[in-house]
């Protein structure tokens, strides 16, 4: 048994309404707001006028908005419009800014210690980095020495000496000399190296 599905009833027909214009018979198929919209929507047609293609026109042209609005209340709206009525405040007004203006270390909280080498010199970060960090193994070791360096040098030390060294044995400013092209790729294999292992 095939079943056919009873054909859906067509849309209603929209309602058409009579242009609320003085005087007009034609129909008004555009509305327009009587008013500023409200903070709850009222029915549409408590709150809309119908009018035709020329009326509507018409009273677009004449419609004002602030209308029954002060100075003051049009000066805030605007305001709020223009930050899409978000809050915004100078500098320093609020409270996060007020702290940070004042110098207070305290107006953020710094769990993973990102921070704390901002008010100390290089020597001493270079110090406690050098304290904290593991005792390089063997390969690293041998690596450090192809840099020159020993266990104890920092990561400020390791990428200051590879640079000069890199400067040191480059091909142009050795014209070409071959040991010092082997001496060149030592160093550069070494500090790979140390990158890849995670010493430095």
């Amino acid at each position: 048994m095939i079943r056919i599905a009873p054909r859906k009833a067509k849309n209603a027909e929209p309602e058409v309404h009579q242009c609320q214009h003085p005087g007009c018979t034609a129909p008004g198929p555009h509305r327009a707001p009587k008013g500023r919209l409200p903070d709850e929507k009222p029915p549409v047609e408590d709150f809309y006028y119908w009018f035709c293609t020329d009326h509507i026109r018409e009273y677009n042209r004449a419609f004002n908005y602030f209308e029954g609005m002060s100075e003051a209340e049009q000066t805030i709206y605007r305001e709020q419009m223009a930050t899409g009525y978000r809050p915004t405040w100078k500098m320093g007004v609020n409270s996060w800014s007020g702290q940070a203006a004042k110098g207070d270390a305290t107006f953020f909280d710094d769990p993973l210690g990102l921070f704390k080498f901002r008010n100390t010199g290089p020597g001493e970060q270079a110090q406690e980095e050098t304290a904290r960090r593991r005792p390089p193994r063997n390969a690293e070791r041998k690596a450090l020495e192809a840099l020159g360096l020993d266990e104890t040098a920092a990561l400020n030390d390791i990428k200051a000496r590879y640079k000069e060294l890199v400067k040191r044995f480059h091909p142009d400013a050795n014209g070409g000399d071959r040991a010092a092209e082997d001496q060149l790729r030592k160093v550069i294999q070494a500090y790979d190296y140390l990158k890849k292992s995670g010493f430095c």
